[in-house]
């Protein structure tokens, strides 16, 4: 059986939209979800985030709203965004961060539109958890926090560059846009060995920005 790590952050509309297709991927793979913080990978890449050009963030939230309705992924955006992940990045480390509880948070922010940071929001979703709103020191100890900074090192250290990421076998799967390519893998371990894939794989560099 496959195991495969599946990185993202609650603040990725992509992230929401791959989750709802897991039903494409094969019976025996096995996911295991590793929330990180998106902004900590962006610091170590030395890179903006989608949502930080403004050009660009308006047709990021377009695209993700075609690709929800090519997918017939059920889709409305929160109220603000970028907005803060980390309470809610810790909520999923603390309840566990199955593909089941993983779903539940998702779904809350970018299917019902949810706000994770604003009281009421925040209440709905303990309680779609089965956790208390009122108590939140269960998300600030250190074995949390540890646990969500041990998932972005561990992306970090795998060459993660975004979310959401699968990773299986060393290689790594970035974007939505990127579970076909997945499955075609998934289907053949030997595809990236073969012919063009290889040649793709071992490209030249013929030039280079120079740093600003």
């Amino acid at each position: 059986m496959p195991v495969v790590e599946w990185f993202y952050d609650v603040i990725s509309p992509f992230a929401y939209i791959q989750q709802e297709q897991f039903d494409r991927l094969p019976p025996d793979v096995e996911v295991v979800p590793k929330p990180i913080v998106l902004g900590a990978i962006l610091d170590h890449w030395k890179t903006k985030g989608p949502a930080e050009i403004p050009t660009k963030r308006t047709f990021i939230y377009r695209i993700a709203q075609q690709r929800a309705i090519e997918r017939n992924v059920p889709y409305k955006t929160p109220p603000a965004h970028p907005f803060n992940p980390i309470r809610a990045l810790r909520l999923a480390v603390a309840v566990g961060a199955t593909v089941d509880t993983t779903r539940t948070i998702m779904r809350f922010i970018w299917r019902d539109g949810g706000d994770v940071n604003a009281p009421d929001g925040w209440a709905e979703l303990c309680s779609r958890l089965g956790v208390s709103p009122t108590d939140e020191a269960f998300i600030a100890t250190e074995a949390v926090k540890g646990g969500l900074r041990a998932n972005t090192d561990r992306a970090i250290a795998l060459g993660v560059f975004g979310v959401p990421t699968f990773h299986l076998n060393g290689e790594l799967f970035w974007g939505e846009d990127a579970t076909g390519l997945f499955l075609s893998y998934l289907a053949q371990p030997t595809l990236f060995d073969t012919g063009e894939w290889a040649r793709i794989s071992d490209l030249p560099v013929g030039i280079q920005r120079k740093a600003a």
